[in-house]
């Protein structure tokens, strides 16, 4: 497994990596792997013979009320697990490496970027953007593999690769879950354990909403229960909505290509979550 800290040995590994395999998928992380990103390794590998992963905490995609001083930090753990996993290469740049002296582009997005993450943290969507395009110019993926728990981030990194005409494939890989519904994710560690035995509450809320829909009650009624059955469980809730799927613009109908889209906080910690509406 390379590991490539500076853009030139980024560019060392890449000869190498493209010599042993051909094409590469990437998957952009931001570290202290679980279950959930290990699966994206296995996407990753069903698109290109080699597989790189990214490991960088942004500080561009948070605010300055938001968590990135607490984001978890496991870099040896993280490269055993990508070792075990048969991950070919790994870029872990630092911060003067990603954003050297100087850098002064940043790519701010409309379309899918407007409204819900986009409307609550203004400059998340922007960070995101530029970071997944610096990953693509750095890495030159043949497809970059994200996780479809982040909805909205997917349909953005869709349109920038797109409007952008960027070589590259962006695969959306199926949200893993715990066994009792909760999506996997980094900061789950930091749920007390009566917020943990709630989370779940968030998924199941969705899940009441789609299967009322099916059985014939109206969007409007089925989200307004929804909410209030988070509220029962004492989530703070930002949204709980029905969107098309590609361009989050909400929507009165449960079509296949509509989404079921939620954030909400439970104590400190803030969740997010989908499922297909139909």
């Amino acid at each position: 497994m390379w590991i490539a800290r500076t853009v030139a040995a980024l560019n060392e590994a890449l000869v190498a990596a493209r010599q042993a395999h051909g094409g590469l998928a990437l998957v952009p992380t931001m570290g202290a792997l679980h279950a959930g990103h290990l699966a994206l390794l296995e996407v990753a590998r069903a698109a290109a013979a080699g597989v790189a992963v990214s490991i960088f905490v942004n500080p561009t995609q948070f605010a300055p009320s938001e968590d990135f001083a607490r984001y978890p930090r496991e870099e040896a753990a993280d490269l055993e697990k990508l070792r075990n996993a048969g991950c070919d290469l790994v870029w872990l740049p630092s911060v003067a490496e990603m954003y050297p002296p100087g850098d002064a582009t940043r790519i701010d997005m409309e379309g899918p970027a407007l409204g819900w993450e986009g409307a609550l943290r203004p400059a998340h969507f922007r960070g995101v953007a530029t970071v997944v395009a610096k990953l693509f110019g750095q890495v030159r993926p043949d497809a970059a593999v994200f996780g479809e728990k982040d909805w909205q981030q997917l349909q953005v990194i869709n349109r920038l690769a797109a409007d952008l005409l960027l070589p590259v494939r962006v695969v959306g890989a199926p949200i893993v879950r715990e066994p009792d519904g909760l999506a996997m994710s980094s900061r789950n560690r930091f749920l007390t354990p009566a917020e943990r035995a709630a989370a779940p509450a968030l998924y199941a809320a969705l899940s009441f909403v789609r299967d009322a829909m099916a059985r014939g009650t109206s969007p409007d009624d089925a989200l307004l229960a929804g909410r209030a059955r988070l509220v029962e469980h004492a989530f703070a809730l930002d949204y709980l909505a029905l969107v098309d799927g590609e361009t989050l613009i909400a929507t009165d109908r449960a079509t296949p290509h509509a989404r079921l889209i939620a954030a909400a906080r439970l104590g400190a910690l803030r969740l997010l979550d989908n499922i297909a509406a139909a």
